[in-house]
């Protein structure tokens, strides 16, 4: 990891860089954790409970990224004045674009970051900007040195290593929950592989959105499927995941690789369906 020591990054948020610490993520221990909310709103119980975790009391900075957004300078407003109406002031945004070199200012900041926030949105515009780029790096160099990356919405179905990108193959004309349960019908891509063992969907019971996770695990049987509900939100530490919020996380699993296929429709047998309450933890192994 590069060492990187910027002026500008000493004078605005009031510390020095030292030594980065070796990455462990290789080897899942990464040091920072995740908070991965499934959209619609976020109450101030669910954003303090952010905020705590990742020490922002107790100085430091949070950086909103809001490539997501189609309108990302008010994504950074918005995220924003949910920070100030809850005591934090040390905040900024940083909107890098699509084909540009990225500001290896705002590289640093994110790297040196107490918490990265991703706006809601669209997650294909959002890996389409910082995918494979520095800006992912930062993100991972970041989460290795012990930040928090939290995300809504978009800002969620990135965090896993396999994205759902919303469309369907069979039927391109966009709906926000799959009708059927078929083959060769979700569309997966990568997505910034924070979580390696499990499919993230969001705003999940709201939006009825089973059928294309039960799509994704019997076509990924050795993934998890991790619904989360909006309002909702997981915490994870290393592979202990803890669900916050006001609603549910429903886990999908196929521990016996089971799949069937006939006619485009897809079965399968001794399927896993586990829902999860506020308070409650599961593991990710």
């Amino acid at each position: 990891m590069r060492k990187i020591c910027l002026l500008l990054t000493v004078l605005v948020f009031g510390f020095s860089c030292g030594p980065s610490p070796q990455t462990k993520e290789e080897q899942g221990q990464a040091e920072g954790s995740l908070f991965i909310i499934g959209g619609g709103s976020r109450p101030n119980a669910l954003v303090n409970h952010m905020i705590d975790e990742a020490g922002l009391r107790d100085g430091g900075y949070a950086v909103i990224l809001p490539m997501s957004s189609s309108v990302p300078d008010s994504a950074i407003i918005w995220a924003s004045e949910q920070f100030f109406h809850n005591g934090i002031e040390n905040v900024t945004g940083f909107n890098f674009l699509h084909d540009t070199q990225p500001d290896s200012q705002w590289l640093d900041s994110i790297r040196q970051a107490n918490l990265v926030y991703i706006s809601g949105g669209d997650q294909n515009r959002f890996m389409g900007v910082a995918g494979d780029t520095e800006i992912e790096e930062a993100i991972h160099d970041a989460y290795n040195r012990g930040a928090m990356i939290a995300g809504t919405s978009a800002g969620a179905a990135v965090m896993s290593q396999l994205m759902i990108t919303g469309n369907e193959l069979r039927y391109p004309e966009y709906s926000p929950t799959f009708r059927t349960i078929e083959s060769e019908n979700i569309e997966l891509a990568p997505g910034l592989g924070l979580i390696q063992t499990a499919i993230i969907d969001q705003h999940f019971i709201w939006r009825n959105r089973h059928n294309r996770l039960l799509t994704a695990v019997i076509e990924n049987p050795d993934l998890y499927g991790i619904g989360i509900d909006e309002s909702t939100a997981l915490l994870v530490r290393g592979n202990e995941a803890e669900v916050t919020g006001i609603s549910q996380v429903m886990v999908f699993q196929n521990p016996d690789n089971s799949y069937q296929e006939k006619n485009g429709k897809l079965g399968a047998r001794n399927l896993l369906v586990d829902i999860y309450l506020p308070g409650e933890t599961f593991s990710l192994d």
